[in-house]
């Protein structure tokens, strides 16, 4: 029988824009900070941790040769904790927790710590794939991949297009949801709804002063539905515009997961108890839609219904993910993003997963529910599924 696997403690960043607040962090020390943060609120010895696995997209300049063992060796860790990298695009963070837990679950390990990390400000979204080509080095979509989807180009802004279509989305129905993640956004920053889950980085401002950041950039204070609806769409004949889509976002994230014996060790208690984790693939082309299945999948493999579900945490890639998904999961829209989304606080790609996570969690103790569900929609039609229990 497996064992129990919890996580004893969750912290993030707050989200810088591109150019913005944390511009000025190389990623490694980013997600260094995030490390020492849970250590330090799990009263764990550095030393204690067996493993750090890290998710991250851009695996590239700043972000290469092994971005999780450099934030450890940028960290206050000793360099006898092992460290590496993991990238299944969006979800990456979200895999690194589940090959967290699956390595506490089989026994094998007892503290492991899952991370992400991603500067989208000092490496660009799809460098990755670009700079090789660029320089003579090929494209990542070979003649087989080709041959199988002649003529495509994987686009995860064409996925959100056609599902907007497939579901019968309307251009105002995303609009008015993309200006509840900002509202929600604001009302959980206002009321300190994040306080207890960010990690405050020091940042010099333009004028040269010192500060910390401790607010998500991306939050529109002043956002109404008419300035969100004149967005000019993405497409001509599409339904989708930048403000119906995730923003470019700096930040890192990550948990500390526990055995029982590890949780013992520590001594503390444990924020909440893994019920479920899962992965599936789906079509590469739509791409986005894998969380619907996905769900459904993990709900009935949990001997689950929706009405169990306390909150749900959707990552609000576009709009269209998580307007689609509470329709054909029969959800609640009150319990879906209850403190904003990535529409509003950002979406730092290989970070997001354990960032959403962390936001899941302290929502959970503040409303004082039970059961959570955190999924995500991931390039190449993939999707991650975690359900927790709060403890």
């Amino acid at each position: 029988m497996a064992e129990a696997a919890y996580i004893v403690a969750a912290a993030r960043t707050a989200g810088g824009k591109k150019g913005g607040r944390l511009a000025g962090w190389h990623p490694a020390d980013l997600a260094a900070e995030v490390l020492n943060a849970l250590v330090d609120r799990a009263h764990c010895d550095p030393a204690q941790v067996e493993d750090v696995v890290m998710g991250c997209v851009m695996q590239v300049g700043e972000q290469a040769v092994n971005i999780a063992r450099n934030a450890v060796l940028a960290s206050k860790f000793p360099e006898s904790v092992p460290a590496t990298s993991v990238d299944r695009q969006c979800g990456s963070s979200q895999q690194a927790l589940q090959f967290a837990a699956q390595a506490v679950m089989s026994g094998t390990q007892d503290l492991v710590i899952a991370a992400g990390v991603e500067s989208m400000t000092r490496v660009p979204m799809g460098l990755s794939a670009s700079l090789p080509a660029k320089n003579g080095f090929g494209f990542y979509k070979s003649p087989r991949i080709e041959a199988r989807y002649p003529g495509i180009q994987f686009s995860q802004f064409m996925g959100a297009e056609m599902m907007a279509k497939k579901y019968d989305l309307s251009k105002e129905e995303l609009d008015r949801y993309a200006l509840g993640s900002h509202q929600k956004a604001m009302a959980a920053t206002r009321a300190g709804a994040f306080k207890d889950e960010i990690v405050p980085l020091e940042i010099t401002t333009a004028d040269g002063a010192m500060e910390m950041h401790t607010v998500d950039e991306g939050i529109r204070f002043d956002a109404s539905y008419e300035g969100i609806s004149g967005v000019k769409l993405l497409a001509e004949d599409g339904r989708v515009t930048a403000a119906t889509s995730s923003q470019i976002c700096d930040g890192a994230s990550g948990v500390l997961v526990a055995s029982e014996a590890g949780v013992k060790a520590l001594g503390v208690k444990p924020l909440a108890r893994i019920v479920h984790l899962s992965v599936i693939g789906h079509d590469p082309v739509i791409m986005l839609e894998a969380p619907i299945p996905a769900s459904k999948r993990a709900l009935k493999k949990a001997d689950m219904k929706i009405e169990d579900i306390d909150l749900y945490e959707v990552n609000e890639a576009f709009a269209p993910v998580p307007v689609a998904w509470l329709r054909e999961l029969g959800a609640d829209p009150d319990k879906i993003n209850v403190n904003g989304g990535a529409i509003a606080l950002g979406h730092p790609l290989g970070a997001s997963g354990t960032k959403l996570m962390t936001t899941l969690l302290h929502a959970l103790h503040k409303r004082g529910k039970k059961y959570g569900l955190q999924t995500m929609c991931e390039g190449g039609g993939l999707a991650n599924v975690a359900i927790v229990e709060r403890l």
